[in-house]
């Protein structure tokens, strides 16, 4: 459309030049040829429109939101239409204690208060994308800086609203996933409200005060703690299982050696220990018996 524009100054300009009496009136023609075919040019331009992949186009007239919606692809349209992009893929909005991460240069973290009266500290990152039906109320209604008016807003808000309800400690614990399904239900909810469809949050991290980690950590050290003395008081209890079926298993053998072993049989088994002496090549001599029993000589 900007072509069109030049081409009717150049237009006007030619036929200025044409009524004028100077030298140059003679290129007047030439000069409303150029500026006809720069009008014509540049409506030929404003009629075709594309859109990127990812985006879809609003079309505006005089100020007046169109509803119809522009999909990716070459449109042709009114030449006295302004079109708008929107991105329509997801998109994330990050704020983060972490002064180069998130959105907003600096410590953009999220402080809110616990039921507990102590300050906690949330990192969050927010995965969102634009309605595409939704587009023309967003331009009408909200503008194209929709991510600072409701993305961020919206999000902060309904961090802070929900962390009143959680002690600080659970927040950072066992109560984290729920605190989570909170704030993803209550953004989803605002979000669908103006045009935006809510992707995922993502509770990146919750920082506590440091008296409070401090107390934590010792809380858990004292837990392992605990559960190493169990761990040592099974394992010695298990010991003292094992020494005691030791201990009466040699009982049980004692008292069977006692009573039960006779005369004949302790000779028998001495006689069989002599024989594994006499067959050894370390032997050099023997004495079997009492002195009534042969002498064995070994024959080295």
């Amino acid at each position: 459309m900007f072509l069109a524009v030049i081409g009717v100054i150049i237009l006007v300009a030619s036929i200025t030049l044409k009524r004028s009496n100077v030298a140059a009136s003679r290129f007047s023609g030439m000069a409303r040829i150029i500026g006809i075919a720069i009008i014509a040019i540049g409506l030929l331009l404003s009629v075709f429109k594309v859109i990127d992949p990812g985006k879809v186009g609003v079309q505006v007239l005089y100020g007046k939101v169109q509803d119809d919606v522009l999909e990716s692809g070459l449109h042709v349209i009114n030449p006295l239409v302004n079109v708008a992009d929107f991105n329509v893929q997801t998109q994330n909005y990050t704020m983060s204690a972490t002064h180069s991460e998130g959105e907003v240069q600096g410590d953009d973290a999220i402080r809110v208060l616990s039921s507990d009266g102590l300050e906690v500290t949330v990192d969050l990152t927010v995965l969102y994308k634009v309605d595409p039906k939704k587009a023309p109320f967003i331009l009408q209604n909200i503008g194209m800086d929709y991510v600072d008016k409701i993305v961020r807003t919206v999000s902060r808000t309904a961090i802070r609203d929900n962390a009143v309800a959680y002690p600080a400690v659970d927040l950072y614990s066992v109560k984290r996933q729920e605190f989570q399904d909170k704030i993803n239900r209550t953004i989803s909810a605002s979000f669908a409200k103006n045009g935006l469809m809510l992707q995922q949050i993502l509770v990146r991290n919750i920082s506590l005060p440091a008296s409070v980690r401090a107390s934590i950590e010792s809380k858990i050290q004292a837990e392992q703690d605990a559960q190493k003395m169990t761990f040592v008081l099974q394992k010695e209890r298990q010991e003292a299982d094992r020494k005691r079926v030791e201990a009466q298993g040699i009982a049980d053998y004692q008292r069977i050696l006692s009573t039960g072993l006779s005369d004949k049989q302790l000779q028998y088994e001495s006689i069989k220990a002599q024989k594994e002496i006499a067959l050894s090549p370390n032997t050099k001599i023997i004495i079997m018996g009492n002195g009534k029993t042969p002498v064995m000589l070994s024959d080295k």
